[in-house]
């Protein structure tokens, strides 16, 4: 009659595990989904060391995120998701690791979701503005960029670090 009860609460506690495993699961990945209410196509150009990329392409962003999908071909190629990490298809990182590896360990961390979502860097540091909107032209020991940010356009060039950035409305 023991041996029955000690199998009865084995039993018990395998089932309580799956259950407990389920839900968390289910949460994870209910948490991996994001919403994005702001989406447009784009015509997308980048060109870095490590990342080269010109063909047409999705900016998705909400208030606190912004995810880029890039496609080649009517295929998506790559994802690149931004918040308080820049997560890639192949892994997530911090801002200042991606800077490093793929821009310049010299930018400040948000510089990639700035540039994406058309806002001021480097804390609107030799900001002028535009008829339709503004422009920047940061040159120090060790960068050389002009960024401007036009209604249906985003241009960024680092002649210093060769990277380049044109983000385009598709008419």
């Amino acid at each position: 009659m023991s041996n029955c009860k000690i199998n009865l609460v084995i039993f018990d506690y395998n089932s309580f595990m799956k259950y407990i495993l389920i839900g968390l699961l289910f949460l994870l990945s209910a948490c991996s989904i994001k919403n994005y209410p702001h989406s447009a196509s784009k015509l997308i150009i980048i060109k870095t060391a490590k990342l080269k990329f010109s063909d047409l392409g999705y900016v998705k962003n909400s208030g606190d995120s912004v995810r880029l999908e890039l496609f080649v071909a009517g295929q998506n190629i790559q994802n690149i998701e931004i918040n308080h990490l820049i997560c890639l298809n192949e892994g997530c990182m911090v801002k200042s690791s991606f800077n490093s590896e793929y821009l310049s360990e010299n930018y400040p961390d948000t510089i990639l979701q700035n540039i994406v979502l058309g806002q001021a860097i480097y804390n609107k540091k030799n900001f002028a503005k535009t008829l339709d909107g503004f422009e920047q032209k940061i040159q120090n020991e060790y960068v050389d960029i002009l960024y401007k940010v036009s209604l249906n356009e985003i241009y960024f060039k680092d002649k210093k670090n060769k990277i380049l950035f044109k983000i385009k409305d598709i008419k």
